[in-house]
Parts: structure tokens; C-alpha cells; sequence
């Protein structure tokens, strides 16, 4: 049985969109998820990156493009009510609970069903009664597991989210399930053209505007 972590934040569609079709994706191979809560914007922060939703053009293509991905694999997804949004407290919510598929799920459909604000206080309080976390999602402890997580990722090499990784490799983004799953079976594209990929000269690099 293969050992999958899955590293998330509740604030990317896509992320929500793999997590829905995760299931399907991987039918009938033998595997275990680790679900692990990370700060999205510490990876941007990390690599001097503005987000998705940060850029006019963009924010918009992202939107429509989702909405037309949930349409087209059965997923049900309205956006909220405002986007992006701080979600800072539904991952330490998600951390204090233990991160398990039934706590993701739930978290995730607060989010991208119904529409409503998924930062509204009111809302986020009947989450955490629904929830019922083993540990105060706002104390110190929850707060350094999520840092760590996060810190801990962008050492392992994840720079955004959805990524999935098994042994060595990661898998980035709701279109790599397919990638995923041939992995997972043992497709034998993995065990030598995956890693010509770092052999590529780097060619132009462009400078960073100070």
C-alpha cells in the first residue's frame, strides 16, 4: 500500500476540486492519504509570488475555469461570497480535529457549496461546534503545527496546492490525478523520464523587479 500525502489549504478551488476527485481518480489501487494543512500564502510569500486571485486577468480565468471544471466532473461548487478570503482559521480548525478525510470534507463544503462567506464568524463558530476539535484551534500549539507544516513542505519542495506526494515524487495541481494514479500502478515513465526533467538548462532567468 502506497503512502500519499496530500497538502492542502481550504482557500484553493483547485485544491477542492482534487480533493472531490480523489476518490475516483485512484478506484481500485491499494493506498493511504495523510491529509496535511499548509498556509498557501506562506509558499507564495516563500518564492516572491502573487496568487492567482492577485492578478485582475487572471483572478477571473481561474473562477470561470473551475466552475467549468466542477461542471464537467460532476462536482457541485458555488464560489463564496468573497475571494479570496484569510483562512487562516479553518486550517488550524482543520489541525486541531486531525485532519482526517470526514474533517476535510467538511471544511471544504463550507467553503464551495451554498455561496455564503466562508470567513463569516458565525459561521466559522457553528463549523467548530459541528466539528468539536481535541485541541483550541486558536492556541499556540495548533498555530506551530500549522507553521511547521507549512515550513516543512516548502522544504520537501511544494510550491502550491493541491500537490500530492508518494515517495519521492510530487504530483501539483487537480489535472496530475491521472499522473498520479499511472505512479501509483507502476507505469515505467516513472522510473526514468521523470527524472530528466531537472536535467533542462535553465536557459534566460528573468530579474526579479525590486
Amino acid at each position: 500500500m502506497k503512502q500519499i500525502t496530500f497538502y492542502l489549504d481550504f482557500i484553493s478551488p483547485y485544491s477542492y476540486l482534487a480533493f472531490e476527485a480523489l476518490p475516483e481518480a485512484l478506484k481500485g489501487l491499494s493506498y493511504s492519504v495523510e491529509y496535511q494543512p499548509v498556509l498557501f500564502a506562506g509558499f507564495l510569500k516563500h518564492h516572491g509570488q502573487l496568487g492567482p486571485a492577485e492578478i485582475g486577468p487572471k483572478r477571473e480565468w481561474t473562477y470561470r475555469q473551475v466552475l467549468w471544471l466542477a461542471h464537467t466532473h460532476g462536482i457541485p461548487m458555488q464560489m463564496p461570497a468573497a475571494h479570496p478570503f484569510n483562512p487562516l482559521a479553518l486550517l488550524r480548525l482543520a489541525v486541531a480535529c486531525g485532519a482526517n478525510r470526514y474533517v476535510c470534507e467538511t471544511i471544504y463544503r463550507h467553503v464551495w457549496r451554498g455561496g455564503a462567506d466562508a470567513a463569516d464568524p458565525a459561521r466559522l463558530q457553528e463549523l467548530q461546534q459541528q466539528l468539536q476539535p481535541a485541541r483550541d484551534p486558536s492556541g499556540d500549539e495548533v498555530k506551530a503545527t500549522l507553521k511547521a507544516n507549512t515550513e516543512n513542505a516548502i522544504a520537501a519542495g511544494v510550491f502550491g496546492v493541491p500537490t500530492f506526494a508518494v515517495d519521492d515524487k510530487l504530483f501539483w495541481g487537480f489535472d496530475s490525478l491521472a499522473m498520479l494514479r499511472a505512479c501509483l500502478e507502476g507505469n515505467d515513465w516513472f522510473s526514468a523520464a521523470w527524472y530528466s526533467a531537472p536535467q533542462v538548462d535553465g536557459g534566460v532567468v528573468r530579474k526579479r523587479a525590486t
